[in-house]
């Protein structure tokens, strides 16, 4: 299973900064040294054309000169560099090469991603592009120019991240063509949700049993409401009880539950599946890592099974 990543993905944060960056490097090693039939590569930065598919090209710009204002920095979290632009260029670009890869072999997934609090014309929460929304806007054109059909393909975003997928929302409002479900913490971040086509957020403290029941009506919700091409999956940690930012109290058997859930959904409809891995801030990072390792194990199954109906 192709898996895009970056060296750049580890940015170099201040002394105590909450954001546990390391994490990357040590999930890349991971999976590196213990998932075989995982393909690990580089990927490349994406354009300012292919970041505008979703952002505002003065954004953009902004970002890339380091012109916003210090409101607008501290929004996203990160302290501007050069380097910050360059790993968000990258986050992109591995969702962007994952989404085609997929069309392909019908699993595949960015080892980052998941910045699903950036907005057209802002960031927030550690997100400064959304991934999803420029990997989704960009399938869609290379679907419908070139002779190929004119109605664009249609995608379902889950995101099961604990917190509320508000940039994604924002950027699809009102666009028939791109479905976004939404299951997280009500009271985590952020605090103001942009409504998406459905989201259901749950109280403090749920469990695996009454966080999968909630899962499983979702999508049959989405199933009766839309009918995919694409499924993008942002499959965060954070739901998981040791997180330290999340609000939810999932075990590592549930969250492999819900990632069963989602992979065997997509999986029975035959709908190539994008994977992000989106937040995880546990005490012990250790655990953030194990859930995402435990997810790509997931992942690899499911892709399997793709390679054996393959043409």
């Amino acid at each position: 299973m192709k898996t895009f990543y970056s060296t750049q993905l580890s940015l170099p944060l201040p002394p105590g900064h909450r954001f546990p960056m390391g994490k990357y490097a040590a999930l890349r090693d991971r999976l590196a040294a213990e998932c075989e039939g995982l393909r690990l590569a580089q990927a490349p930065p994406a354009s300012d054309a292919e970041l505008a598919l979703a952002h505002a090209p003065a954004y953009v710009a902004a970002v890339a000169q380091g012109r916003l204002d210090a409101r607008a920095q501290r929004e996203i979290g990160f302290p501007w560099s050069e380097a910050m632009v360059e790993r968000s260029r990258r986050s992109v670009g591995a969702s962007i090469q994952a989404t085609r890869v997929a069309q392909r072999e019908g699993v595949a997934a960015n080892l980052a991603g998941g910045t699903h609090h950036a907005s057209a014309q802002a960031g927030s929460g550690y997100c400064v592009f959304n991934d999803i929304a420029v990997a989704a806007r960009l399938l869609q054109a290379e679907r419908t120019g070139g002779g190929q059909p004119a109605r664009p393909p249609r995608i379902a975003v889950i995101d099961l991240d604990v917190h509320q997928g508000n940039g994604t929302a924002s950027i699809f409002a009102g666009d028939a063509s791109v479905f976004t479900l939404s299951l997280h913490g009500e009271k985590n971040f952020p605090f103001r949700k942009v409504a998406g086509d459905l989201d259901v957020g749950l109280p403090d403290g749920t469990g695996d049993q009454a966080y999968l029941d909630a899962l499983d009506l979702a999508l049959v919700e989405l199933d009766s409401r839309f009918r995919p091409d694409a499924v993008f999956y942002l499959a965060g940690a954070d739901p998981h009880e040791g997180d330290r930012l999340g609000r939810l109290k999932l075990s590592y058997d549930g969250l492999l539950a819900r990632d069963r859930r989602v992979f065997d959904w997509a999986w029975t409809r035959r709908l190539p599946l994008t994977l992000c891995m989106g937040g995880g801030y546990g005490h012990d990072i250790g655990t953030t890592v194990q859930v995402q390792v435990n997810t790509f194990g997931v992942a690899l199954q499911y892709w399997g099974r793709w390679q054996n109906v393959r043409p």
